[in-house]
């Protein structure tokens, strides 16, 4: 399962994936709740992307660092980034099936914090930052699942509502920034190092390890090498999405990209 697709490379014509078009202003019917038939089947045998974003909302949710949910609860596997490793969940067996471990009896156990793919659906989102005036722009288009009965409920809904009533908004913001770091990683920034060198683990670090990069960032003092004001370092210092801002932008000043940091001189 997939929300988030890259596309910063569309063309003034706007090449969408074949057979798929924007849904604009049009409606769309869909409901998912207990009383459907498909009911948590979209949370068994399923390949689920994990972003940066989603799992600073996921290990606060449940109380652990993030080191340990990354061994707890990922996987690593090859994706459409040949230079950085796509991050998904780790199922758990369920007798003959294999299911999200943050699914109980009663659905899912982390609803408030779940990812961003999970409160997409049944929609996809693709970026242009190609846009009018070099402005980020996204277009949504409507995905169906054989197994899933949630379409055909008699509940309209825009893209605007469904946005909003899954509280996407920051989800998107921060997954906006992750793209253009992911962006910057397909340009293969650690050439000569090789697959997990020290550049590809402190990155995988700051993206994935938010406690780990907390610590290596108090201990490099980073913060006091940039132009912050107090402000500022109290949001990154207690804030661990601030705090991945902050990281995604000291990755793309390392790594040679176009960052918003200032150093002190």
């Amino acid at each position: 399962m997939s929300a988030f697709l890259r596309s910063e490379a569309m063309t003034e014509s706007k090449q969408f994936p074949e057979g798929m078009q924007p849904l604009g202003s049009q409606e769309f019917t869909f409901k998912c709740h207990p009383g459907v038939s498909c009911f948590t089947v979209c949370c068994k045998n399923v390949e689920l992307d994990l972003y940066p974003y989603d799992v600073v909302r996921l290990k606060k949710r449940l109380s652990i660092d993030s080191e340990t949910f990354m061994r707890s609860h990922t996987e690593l596997k090859k994706g459409a980034n040949p230079y950085f490793p796509t991050v998904i969940v780790k199922l758990v067996s369920a007798g003959s099936e294999q299911q999200c471990p943050f699914l109980g009896t009663e659905g899912c156990r982390v609803y408030e914090d779940r990812p961003t793919a999970c409160r997409t659906y049944p929609l996809e989102r693709a970026v242009d930052r190609n846009g009018e005036r070099g402005r980020l722009s996204d277009f949504y288009f409507l995905t169906n699942h054989d197994y899933c009965k949630g379409h055909y409920e008699a509940q309209p809904n825009s893209v605007k509502q469904w946005v909003r009533s899954q509280h996407l908004d920051q989800f998107n913001q921060m997954n906006d920034r992750w793209a253009e770091v992911d962006t910057l990683f397909t340009t293969n920034p650690w050439k000569g190092e090789g697959s997990g060198g020290p550049k590809q683990q402190i990155a995988f670090m700051v993206c994935y390890d938010i406690d780990g990069f907390r610590n290596f960032s108090e201990q490099q003092r980073l913060l006091d090498h940039y132009r912050l004001n107090r402000e500022q370092k109290k949001r990154i210092g207690g804030d661990d999405a601030e705090l991945l801002k902050f990281g995604f932008e000291w990755l793309k000043e390392i790594l040679g990209g176009r960052s918003s940091l200032i150093k002190k001189l």
